[in-house]
């Protein structure tokens, strides 16, 4: 009897992928510091730097052009790089994930009390590091899904999560202050989770679109030539898609023409800031806001009539386009200049590699975006909101040069001697736990 051993072919391994080359993967690297320092500079331009006298003009636009752009940026950012902590392209596995997952709950959680102090301590400025904690949180979940997958929710939130906040302001609101009223982040800071969700200047429900998009991006190989050219096509494809589908819109529903509406809101936020410049609103009593409203009562007539708080959800909202209005073309918009900033930079310092001696500084910049953030900020609360003569000093044009001026000095004499910034030390000191997850 002849025994008959059946041998099963022995499975023919995957060849592993090739390691990018050393100058495209210090390009990746260079090329997304590059573009955290322009997101933060086209913040400090948002907080400190001038308005345009008027609207509707070239001059206007190019002002304007730093405005709701700059944030994006970080928050797309932002997804990318917490993908690319998981392994980006190649997703860590097993124990290196577990520990991957802790690290980015850990600088959450950081970021989140990090924020609400700073809004605690009466700033300004809307600061966004609460914001982009509770976003990481979110994300966290999805940290395993593939390219297209991101990209499918990208639009679910981009969409959807408008849709959402116009609901939320159409409708009774006193259930999001019932929620605030034992909601400790809001007792704190002011700012609890129906702000950092729903009715703040970054809601979470609508920005985790950028969010999304960034983590898709983060999935592919920036170092390749194709993959940057490929961003590069739907960037501006995205960002004529949202800009130029709101402008369309507009042009032939009447009544979704929102540069009337704009013009009215960018008049009424000058003539605020103006009124408000130098005085330490953050401690004033509801008697000292009555005598300021009765004193300034003027600017509010300068506020146009808003649809989207109770008066029924305004459907012609939708297709605005204008800075921090989170609608889809908005949002459409900003994610497109963003992958096309981004893929930009990617690409001409992975394949130019003497352009990064010219770009050293801003590079600097971006690899301590966390410090660089928070400085000016700082800056902010001692030169404008609590200043030492209680007069403040003036914003525009010069407050803003001083402050990029001064990063772009400071970061590559910082960088000379040290790995990480001042405040990327203790973020990175306080993950370290991270490695004891088995």
């Amino acid at each position: 009897m002849t025994n008959i051993i059946a041998f099963k072919p022995r499975a023919i391994a995957a060849e592993p992928e090739e390691p990018p080359a050393r100058d495209a993967s210090i390009g990746r690297i260079v090329g997304l510091d590059a573009a955290r320092a322009l997101a933060v500079f086209g913040m400090y331009y948002s907080h400190v730097g001038p308005w345009a006298e008027e609207s509707g003009t070239w001059k206007s636009f190019l002002m304007e052009i730093p405005h709701g752009r700059s944030s994006a940026l970080f928050a797309t950012l932002a997804g990318l790089s917490l993908v690319l902590i998981a392994g980006g392209s190649r997703p860590k596995t097993g124990r290196p994930m577990r520990q991957a997952v802790v690290r980015i709950a850990l600088r959450s959680v950081l970021l989140l009390a990090l924020g609400s102090w700073l809004v605690a301590l009466g700033t300004s400025i809307v600061v966004i590091l609460a914001y982009y904690g509770l976003f990481f949180l979110l994300a966290l979940p999805f940290i395993k899904l593939r390219t297209r997958t991101l990209a499918i929710l990208a639009v679910v939130f981009g969409i959807g999560g408008p849709m959402i906040i116009q609901w939320a302001w159409s409708s009774d609101t006193s259930w999001m202050e019932a929620i605030d009223a034992k909601d400790p982040l809001a007792m704190w800071s002011g700012e609890g989770v129906t702000s950092l969700l729903i009715n703040g200047t970054y809601p979470g429900i609508a920005w985790m679109a950028y969010m999304f998009a960034g983590m898709a991006i983060g999935k592919l190989d920036l170092t390749k030539l194709a993959i940057q050219v490929r961003l590069l096509i739907i960037g501006p494809a995205l960002a004529l898609l949202g800009y130029g589908g709101a402008w369309l819109i507009g042009k032939f529903l009447p009544s979704a023409d929102t540069s009337a509406m704009d013009a009215k809101w960018s008049a009424f936020d000058q003539a605020m800031s103006k009124a408000l410049e130098g005085k330490d609103t953050e401690n004033w009593t509801e008697e000292q806001w009555k005598a300021f409203d009765a004193e300034h009562a003027s600017i509010y007539d300068l506020m146009p009539g808003d649809k989207g708080m109770g008066g029924g959800f305004d459907w012609t909202s939708l297709v605005a386009a204008s800075p921090h209005s989170n609608m889809p073309f908005e949002l459409a918009g900003n994610i497109g200049v963003a992958f096309t900033i981004i893929a930009g930079l990617v690409l001409l310092l992975g394949r130019f590699g003497k352009l990064r001696f010219w770009f050293a500084p801003l590079i600097a910049v971006g690899s301590m975006s966390l410090t660089a953030y928070v400085a000016h900020i700082a800056a902010v609360w001692f030169l404008i909101d609590h200043p030492a003569n209680e007069v403040g000093y003036a914003t525009g044009w010069r407050m803003w040069a001083v402050f990029v001026v001064a990063m772009l000095i400071f970061a590559p004499i910082w960088k000379r001697f040290l790995k990480r910034g001042p405040l990327e030390y203790p973020m990175h000191w306080a993950t370290l736990p991270a490695k004891l997850v088995k």
